[in-house]
């Protein structure tokens, strides 16, 4: 753990690395990080558009944000499913450190909304459902957290979550940037950078964010209701967080560190080691030779095409070939 003393202090963990932190005298905890070579390598697999790839990026910051406080190693998945152009979107995070990421969207729909000028966030997914599961391996039960989408943002929708189904007192705040510059052969390179920050509010008098599960339920005898909205604390954490500009968030000159030092040097901020996230799918050809294999015999005869079958992952666009011959057939 490190506590920064003056800016000179600083020493910056830079991309592709989650930095948790806390603020003792705000009773907020919370992490921010910076993506630059991982996500430009899982939005470059695909030819997305550049509103479903900025959305997308920010789902994966999003999901970072989540995964990288497990405390086990199991999984963290964000899906949303709406009647928007973006039909699906779906980040992966695996317990430490790998992410995956895609996205399914409507061409048709799509070309309709930026058309129309209906290209933000909310107006992609449309209305459905926001859903967070958490899967702790084979031996364990899934759980699954699901609400309605209910924001103009993707920070705002897991805010809502946050609020809804943990009653944690949560904020987020997401950028996604595109990078062009010129190649040595002279033509336009893209690179796609994305940053965020999350803080809770975790008191330690737990009565200071103490509400009703329900409007006009029942709390614990003695406890009186206190809406964390009320809290002086969690107040000033909000409106810290929210003088943070997008160019902050993405800016590698600025960095993890430096921002939190920006945003919370007065009240005392404590860094914790930064943990590295990679770009890293669980896809695996043994995998799916395993679940091929435990197919009907007819079933797995038709679905060979010119004695092949071929399958493409989702989140890496890795094609895996089987053949008639690797089977008992």
């Amino acid at each position: 753990m490190e506590a920064f003393e003056t800016a000179h202090d600083i020493k910056l963990s830079g991309d592709d690395h989650v930095v948790p932190f806390q603020v003792e005298g705000l009773d907020v905890r919370g992490r921010a990080v910076q993506l630059g070579p991982m996500l430009d390598q899982i939005l470059s697999r695909h030819t997305y558009p550049e509103p479903v790839a900025q959305l997308l990026a920010e789902g994966i910051v999003l999901t970072v944000l989540l995964g990288t406080s497990l405390k086990f190693e199991g999984r963290l998945i964000l899906q949303t499913k709406g009647d928007g152009p973006v039909e699906l979107l779906v980040v992966d995070f695996q317990a430490p450190s790998s992410v995956r990421g895609y996205a399914q969207f409507n061409q048709d729909k799509l070309d309709q909304a930026i058309a129309d000028g209906n290209a933000l966030p909310h107006q992609l997914l449309g209305k459905g459902v926001l859903a967070f599961t958490i899967d702790q391996g084979s031996h364990t039960q899934r759980y699954q957290g699901i609400v309605e989408m209910k924001g103009d943002t993707l920070s705002q929708m897991a805010e809502s979550y946050f609020k809804q189904s943990e009653q944690i007192p949560t904020s987020i705040k997401l950028s996604v940037a595109e990078l062009i510059a010129k190649g040595e052969d002279g033509k336009s390179e893209h690179q796609w950078r994305a940053g965020g920050i999350l803080i809770q509010f975790l008191p330690h008098a737990s009565e200071r964010m103490a509400q009703s599960d329900l409007p006009g339920g029942d709390l614990p005898e003695g406890v009186e209701e206190h809406s964390a909205d009320e809290d002086d604390a969690w107040t000033e954490a909000k409106v810290l967080v929210e003088t943070v500009s997008a160019s902050e968030l993405t800016d590698p000159q600025v960095g993890s560190e430096r921002l939190l030092y920006r945003l919370f040097h007065e009240r005392g901020v404590r860094i914790f080691e930064a943990g590295e996230v990679r770009d890293n799918c669980s896809c695996s050809r043994e995998h799916l030779f395993g679940v091929l294999s435990r197919m009907e015999k007819d079933e797995l005869n038709d679905t060979f095409v010119d004695g092949k079958i071929e399958v493409v992952c989702e989140f890496c666009s890795t094609q895996h070939i089987f053949t008639q011959s690797e089977f008992d057939l």
